[in-house]
């Protein structure tokens, strides 16, 4: 349990947070949420311990780890992504000895019913349960499961960390973290680098495995998979429901209704009361009631109604000049790097007011063709952009391009021309940088300012083609909101490179899906292009098998997505499944060597498969013993420690099973 005690912070005598309370309790799952440079980010570092308050404090209690990822961080480049995630397994002899003092301090312990005796239970299975994962053989396949869930291949592991991109490098920051399993997760934004793919991968993760975590994101429908409490940070205040996201909306403007009938009702009471006092104030025969409803007044307790942000981004794109009809024209584009692939025979029309997405895996070459339209990087095949074509292009890492030493007033001054520059105080007051927050350096600027600043550049100069790859990032939902409203009132072409459906639904008439090497045109909105996919989720899109697989579980039952399903023609047969005529095509010793080779992959996942089922075993057996009212410390040990053994043993069953999926698939 954390507690946040009487904590106020200012910025240049400007209160950011104002005398707050509030506890972090077990299995809390918190969403912090509030629009840009609320304090979220600043409340996730006090409570990481990396920034101090103005006043108040913030008691941790002894024993207890935090895991904190910052929205932006340096990382170093010189190992391979598997040794640098490998350091997450570098506190073993610590968490040893802190775990020989709690095992000492309940054997001394003689009132087992007490809640002292309950937190060290608590904490010595927390400790057991990391030291077993950590002194395992089987920590790496902790390693691996990790950064596959994360959306590394097995072919990354080997690579330095300096041939990753900064997003990349924070899912190895990410990573990380998850495997040292601290007490408390504080995590900001999480979802900006990851596709739908990992999303649902943390997701599960957090739900299943995370024991506090304290969030921020602007990604709804991720919040409120995870979360079952949100905290609204909103003019130094703050609000705490019990509820996830979607419910938490629908019960803060409840709140704000009832408070609002209640004050105008006492505000009707207060009004009759003194119209009363003072229609008979000098009325001898009306002393008493005077008195009376005067002594009534003065007794009530005057309601108020909460503050509302009423603060609001003004975002409207300039008229866009008139261009030709076909502003973008792809004739068989393609792009390699090496020799992968990335795509290959691209090739659409873009006409004139059209607004669409790009949507796909990430790797699958979004932002790459998105270069490739802005020629920044060479490519195979046509690509015409139209006549009197203006393109306005903000880029993934735009925000993080800003320069941090200047302010923000500086920012656009620079960039700025002609009668532009005489309007630029009134511009950024659109953008909610009015007064002194114009004269703010840039690098104190939370994340989704920079990104509001760096769309203010984009402003500047009319365009007819908006190019925007991932805008959404590090904007809050209300910003969101505003800038999908502005894009739908934009009168010129937009391109729009997203994972967040929620953004793209209403908002794009067509969609390019990115997969297999391949660019393929789906007229259509988000939605109509998922159910002509026969799909509930960009997930599904991204993920990188079938959804109709047949499957076996650890069980050994199968599993199938439908009856009596034909298999497509072009699917490909195992060894098992092959023609007589097909299986002559490899030799005798081939084909021996090859049911070897496939006899033992399916021996790995027997093995697996049995020792899954032997620590069920121990682990319900001891479960009844508990159940039966025995006291032995050493059983809370003992079941913490099978648990951990069933998780990597389910984890080495995962991996087995995927070998022979790759192996029959060859």
């Amino acid at each position: 349990m954390i507690s946040i005690q009487n904590l106020s912070v200012e910025f240049s005598a400007r209160p950011l947070f104002d005398n707050i309370n509030y506890v972090i309790n077990k299995r809390d799952k918190i969403a912090l949420v509030g629009k840009n440079g609320a304090g979220k980010s600043t409340m996730l570092k006090i409570i990481a311990g990396l920034q101090h308050p103005t006043s108040g404090q913030v008691v941790v209690p002894e024993g207890v780890t935090v895991g904190y990822l910052p929205q932006q961080m340096e990382v170093s480049d010189t190992l391979s992504v598997v040794d640098e995630v490998r350091k997450a397994f570098g506190h073993i002899d610590a968490l040893q000895q802190e775990l020989d003092e709690v095992n000492n301090r309940i054997a001394a312990t003689t009132d087992f019913e007490s809640d002292a005796y309950t937190d060290l239970i608590d904490r010595m299975t927390s400790l057991s349960e990391r030291l077993a994962m950590e002194q395992s053989e089987n920590a790496d396949a902790e390693i691996e499961k990790t950064l596959k869930g994360l959306g590394f291949s097995r072919e990354d592991f080997s690579r330095p960390t300096s041939e990753f991109s900064g997003g990349w490098r924070m899912r190895i920051e990410l990573a990380k973290i998850l495997l040292q399993r601290p007490d408390v997760l504080l995590l900001d934004e999480p979802t900006n680098h990851l596709d739908i793919e990992s999303i649902q991968w943390l997701e599960q993760f957090l739900v299943q495995k995370a024991n506090m975590v304290v969030l921020v994101s602007h990604d709804r429908a991720f919040i409120d998979n995870v979360t079952n409490r949100t905290i609204e940070i909103t003019l130094g205040k703050i609000y705490d429901y019990s509820v996830n996201y979607s419910k938490y909306v629908a019960l803060r403007q409840e709140r704000l209704e009832q408070q609002m009938r209640a004050f105008q009702n006492q505000q009707k009471q207060i009004k009759e009361t003194e119209d009363f006092i003072e229609r008979f104030r000098y009325k001898a025969t009306k002393a008493v009631q005077v008195q009376s409803r005067m002594k009534q007044l003065a007794k009530i307790e005057r309601i108020e109604v909460d503050e509302v942000d009423n603060s609001h981004l003004s975002l409207k794109f300039p008229p866009a000049p008139r261009s030709g009809d076909f502003p973008v024209i792809a004739d068989n584009v393609g792009k390699r790097y090496g020799d992968h692939q990335v795509f290959d025979h691209a090739t659409f029309t873009i006409k004139r007011g059209e607004k669409v997405a790009f949507v796909g895996k990430n790797g699958e070459g979004k932002s790459t063709l998105v270069k490739c339209i802005m020629n920044e990087i060479p490519f195979t095949g046509e690509l015409k952009i139209g006549h009197n074509v203006k393109i306005g292009y903000f880029a993934q890492n735009q925000a993080s391009m800003l320069d941090g030493e200047i302010t923000v007033f500086d920012t656009i001054d620079r960039v700025a021309v002609g009668d532009i520059r005489t309007k630029i105080r009134d511009i950024l007051g659109a953008f909610m940088f009015g007064g002194e927050a114009s004269d703010k350096k840039v690098k104190v600027l939370s994340g989704g300012e920079k990104t509001r600043l760096a769309m203010i550049r984009l402003l500047l100069e009319p365009v007819n083609l908006l190019i925007l790859d991932e805008p959404t990032n590090h904007l809050d939902m209300k910003t969101k909101d505003i800038l999908k409203q502005a894009i739908k009132d934009f009168d010129g072409t937009v391109i729009v490179v997203s994972h967040d459906r929620e953004f793209l639904d209403g908002l794009v008439e067509k969609v390019y899906e990115f997969g297999g090497g391949k660019v393929k045109e789906c007229l259509g909105g988000i939605y109509e292009f998922l159910e002509k996919k026969k799909m509930e989720s960009l997930h599904e899109l991204e993920a990188s098998t079938p959804a109709k697989q047949l499957s076996k579980s650890p069980t050994g039952k199968e599993q199938s997505a439908g009856k009596n399903e034909q298999k497509p023609k072009n699917e490909t047969k195992t060894a098992a499944e092959a023609t007589p005529a097909e299986q002559r095509k490899l030799s005798y010793a081939e084909q021996r060597e090859r049911q070897k080779q496939l006899k033992r992959l399916q021996k790995k996942v027997e093995e697996a498969e049995a020792e899954i089922a032997r620590l069920e075993g121990v682990i319900a057996e001891i479960e009844q013993k508990l159940a039966d009212g025995a006291t032995d410390p050493d059983l809370y040990t003992q079941h913490a420690n099978s648990t951990k053994q069933l998780e990597n043993a389910m984890s080495l069953w995962e991996l087995a099973s995927m070998d022979v999926d790759a192996f029959n698939a060859n």
